[in-house]
């Protein structure tokens, strides 16, 4: 029975890492798939690669991800200057070795966001008020790329699983470890989850089809609260302890 834990957007939250390890070991889950933007944020990066690096995980990037892998002058700012120099050149050498997409065992899809850019919500529509579940034809419109029976997405942080006419599944864990965020692109909008808790899902392959669980787990979010404002991102704060933005 083919049994995966699927991670996303872990952020370099190490105590929503430890957490969802820990459960999916209690579940006995050996394959751990990550879906991208792994150590960007103002918390702990080199822990949380540190601990990566010793599994055998199967990864891909993430769009910030990619952002410390380039370090495109434009884009320095205070937490990324943080992570590049918190960041080991062996981590940063593991970070620049995820592809973009994966194919794995024939059936499975991975990409961050779509098949084709790592920026782009997959699965959501955005407005003023947040993320709204795209129509199914604007959804497969993008997977013109991506045949396979199930496809595995991040980036929206939002727990999701959704069923396309032609019989493909996407699966969105969620966010191991920002439940919550602002963003101006591709408009100014706030995606919620509504709680503190990393998430992560848990995928079976059954004889009559797919299982999906999403969980959500408690852990020491406080902590994880207090590194953000130690690193002045007090709006990380507030998203991490409520899940609101």
């Amino acid at each position: 029975m083919n049994r995966y834990a699927v991670i996303s957007d872990i952020h370099g939250n190490i105590w929503a890492l430890e957490a969802v390890l820990a459960d999916a070991n209690q579940r006995d889950i050996r394959q751990i798939i990550n879906l991208g933007d792994t150590l960007y944020g103002p918390l702990e990066p080199q822990a949380t690669a540190d601990r990566l690096m010793q599994l055998a995980l199967v990864s891909i990037q993430g769009n910030e991800d990619r952002l410390l892998v380039e370090n495109p002058p434009a884009a320095i700012s205070p937490t990324l200057e943080y992570n590049l120099k918190n960041l080991t050149a062996s981590s940063c050498a593991w970070l620049a070795a995820q592809p973009a997409t994966q194919v794995f065992e024939e059936t499975l899809f991975f990409c961050h966001g779509t098949p084709h850019s790592d920026e782009i919500y997959l699965v959501e529509g955005m407005s003023n008020q947040g993320g709204f579940l795209l129509e199914s034809q604007f959804i497969q419109a993008q997977l013109d790329s991506a045949s396979q029976t199930v496809i595995l997405c991040g980036h929206s942080h939002i727990p999701r699983a959704v069923y396309l006419p032609d019989g493909r599944l996407i699966v969105n864990p969620g966010s191991v470890g920002l439940p919550a965020y602002r963003d101006d692109m591709p408009v100014t909008h706030k995606m919620e989850s509504g709680s503190p808790h990393a998430r992560y899902a848990v995928l079976t392959q059954t004889p009559t089809g797919w299982l999906v669980e999403h969980i959500a787990l408690p852990y020491p979010w406080v902590k994880a609260a207090a590194q953000a404002r130690r690193n002045g991102r007090n709006d990380w704060a507030l998203w991490l302890e409520s899940g609101r933005a």
